[in-house]
């Protein structure tokens, strides 16, 4: 059972190994990497994680790699051991979207073949954070498995990737960070129509339709059953263009705590689609202390 857990933790880090694959060994070498772009800095170390590299990972992340997926453990050598279970379970994975803010490259990801820890498939949301010296430094995650049958009949994962309108990235940002506060965090959710565009909305979270309208529906629902979401603390904002991702802490499902990873596709100064994992944040089997956020 704890291989079977950490099988699923590191499932999630590797989650856009695929892209980085074709990158070989003497490639590598032959690169100055502290001249690459942290997405290539990135690639590359999950391209040496997914082909069981060792030498590469120690080349291109810290000793003191810091973990933030609640079930693997913080250092990379510790993070080394545990690769061959990958391996033994014959995980694969796919990257969907990778966008890179500052230091921080956020990935939105699915992997197969998860039958071992109970779901065929899993969506997730990788953030690393490369440092000033070209290195991998840090990690958070969040997952929840695909689901196949959805309220708007689109997947949790597929739509554009496209990144657009470079220039927008900070009043994008800003527009994401206003909808949480006011909507999920009730400060003043009449605002809705303010943030999310009323001709286009496409919606990526399987219990919710598309639309504005679809969007208004699930709130009240979720509010009658008191069971809203309620978000608590916005921890991260992190875009490029037209895209935005948001990690958020806050309570559902019996006040529970929740990480609630937010992406939204903006056009025109509206939100005109979203994607979404939310994971429970665990209490026990915790493999360090750094928490899932800590940003």
């Amino acid at each position: 059972m704890k291989n079977v857990i950490i099988t699923i933790a590191l499932a999630g880090i590797l989650a856009s190994s695929g892209i980085a694959q074709t990158k070989s060994t003497s490639e590598v070498h032959s690169k100055n990497h502290t001249k690459m772009t942290n997405k290539e800095i990135v690639g590359t170390f999950l391209g040496a994680v997914a082909n069981q590299d060792a030498e590469i990972m120690r080349k291109f992340a810290n000793a003191d790699y810091i973990q933030h997926n609640p079930f693997v453990p913080t250092g990379l050598e510790p993070f080394i051991g545990l690769l061959p279970v990958l391996k033994e379970h014959g995980t694969y994975a796919e990257n969907v979207r990778m966008f890179q803010d500052g230091d921080f490259v956020f990935m939105h990801n699915i992997w197969h073949n998860a039958k071992p820890f109970g779901a065929n498939e899993m969506v997730a949301f990788d953030i690393i954070r490369v440092d000033e010296n070209g290195k991998v430094a840090e990690h958070w995650d969040a997952m929840t498995v695909l689901v196949k049958e959805t309220a708007s009949g689109r997947t949790q994962t597929d739509g554009p990737t496209a990144v657009e309108d470079l220039d927008k990235t900070e009043t994008n940002k800003a527009l994401a960070v206003s909808l949480i506060e006011d909507v999920l965090m009730g400060k003043d959710p009449s605002k809705i129509g303010d943030y999310i565009s009323s001709e286009e909305y496409h919606q990526h979270n399987p219990q919710i339709k598309d639309g504005l309208t679809g969007l208004v529906e699930a709130v009240e629902y979720l509010t009658s059953q008191n069971n809203m979401f309620k978000y608590t603390k916005i921890h991260k904002v992190l875009g490029e263009g037209n895209f935005v991702l948001t990690v958020s802490e806050g309570k559902w499902n019996g006040g529970k705590k929740h990480a609630f990873y937010d992406l939204f596709r903006m056009k025109n100064g509206k939100i005109v689609e979203h994607w979404d994992v939310i994971q429970e944040v665990p209490t026990e089997g915790l493999a360090h202390s750094n928490g899932m956020f800590g940003f």
